[in-house]
């Protein structure tokens, strides 16, 4: 069975996390978001994933490559151009990139899945696939209801007694919207979709393919399953999704890496003592990271691989990226530390650590220590 994952968007609203990596590489506990969704698809019988890609479209195209070590198999739909050496990002909306792929080799030949890249989902496909079928419809949107003062951040639809989508409509001002049924961003669709989406121009499936589908009143349905949906929309959800993750509130989920104390993940070759750390679960620890004796980390938490903490260091609910060293002036409380940016993700702003002269708490671990500065 085929699907394609959503992967060109720029994903503006997490940045700047995403000036470094694309969107459905920000990864949960260690992994990217998108390698949680292939494994879920190839779960439910499917073998042969695409993958729109722009922003940044090397780091997820040199991550996953062909598929094989995920056991799917995988190629790649480049959105941009190269000039003067440079690539220059240049998508073309996720219906926009459906069509391309299916002009260039006609490869949605049978009933496909659609994903957006940025959400953790253990969505039955199966079952949602089977109600589609059922249905016999063109096109169908996995729904569920948000809180009626969120319906702005979504997709909304309205739907008849036989889950007939009557209307759709694209993020909503509350006072507007026609119901809290959203779109997940989860879509199964027919063949015959693509003589509803024109070639060789911008198309997007939310605000353009789907109320189309809808004026036409043409078989197009909304597919209402209980299941676990955790989207990366912002910053903030980073955040939020994490700290779920790691105090058990999402079933299912496996925690990477083996589980020294209660509620205490860590990768492999650590240099720590935990009888002479403060550590205060829910924790991860990725592989190659030093804690000194002292150090004080309060979860949830998340410490990337070959960090250093120092001793007398202090770090509370936060998220450290891979190669950070928190020197023993450090004393971070609900941050995200990524590449050169300090984040705080409740109050949605950043700083840059060089330019905000945090440099004497927070470090490249691979840099030497006694480094001399020019």
């Amino acid at each position: 069975m085929k699907a394609m994952i959503l992967g060109a968007g720029k994903g503006t609203r997490v940045q700047p996390i995403t000036h470094e990596i694309p969107k459905p590489m920000i990864p949960l506990v260690r992994k990217p978001v998108m390698e949680y969704l292939i494994e879920l698809l190839k779960k439910h019988g499917v073998d042969q994933i695409m993958v729109n890609t722009s922003h940044l479209a090397p780091i997820i195209e040199n991550y996953f490559r062909d598929g094989e070590q995920f056991g799917v198999s995988m190629a790649y739909s480049y959105e941009g151009y190269v000039e003067s050496g440079v690539a220059i990002s240049s998508p073309v909306g996720s219906a926009g990139g459906m069509k391309k792929i299916q002009d260039f080799s006609g490869f949605f030949d049978e009933t496909f899945i659609v994903l957006c890249g940025d959400a953790w989902i253990d969505l039955d496909i199966s079952k949602a696939l089977e109600i589609h079928r059922q249905k016999k419809a063109i096109a169908s949107i996995i729904i569920r209801e948000v809180p009626h003062d969120e319906v702005f951040k979504y997709g909304i639809v309205a739907m008849d007694e036989n889950d007939r989508i009557l209307k759709f409509q694209e993020k909503p001002d509350p006072k507007d919207a026609i119901s809290n049924l959203a779109n997940t961003g989860i879509y199964i669709f027919e063949p015959e979709i693509f003589n509803y989406i024109p070639s060789g121009v911008a198309y997007d499936i939310g605000g353009e393919l789907f109320p189309k589908l809808a004026q036409e009143n043409l078989p197009f349905i909304g597919i209402h399953l209980p299941f676990q949906w955790l989207d990366i929309g912002n910053v903030q959800d980073v955040w939020t999704v994490t700290s779920q993750i790691l105090n058990g509130e999402v079933a299912g989920f496996k925690m990477p890496g083996r589980e020294v104390r209660p509620g205490v993940h860590v990768g492999i070759n650590l240099n720590v003592d935990f009888d002479q750390v403060n550590i205060t679960p829910p924790v991860y620890i990725g592989g190659s990271t030093k804690i000194e004796p002292g150090a004080t980390i309060v979860g949830p938490a998340v410490l990337g691989a070959s960090c250093v903490v120092e001793s007398g260091a202090v770090i509370k609910n936060c998220i450290v990226e891979d190669y950070t060293r928190l020197t023993s002036q450090a004393n971070l409380e609900g941050k995200i530390i990524f590449g050169s940016k300090c984040i705080d993700p409740i109050m949605n702003t950043q700083v840059d650590i060089a330019e905000a002269r945090m440099e004497f708490m927070i470090e490249d671990a691979r840099k030497p220590v006694d480094a001399d500065e020019d």
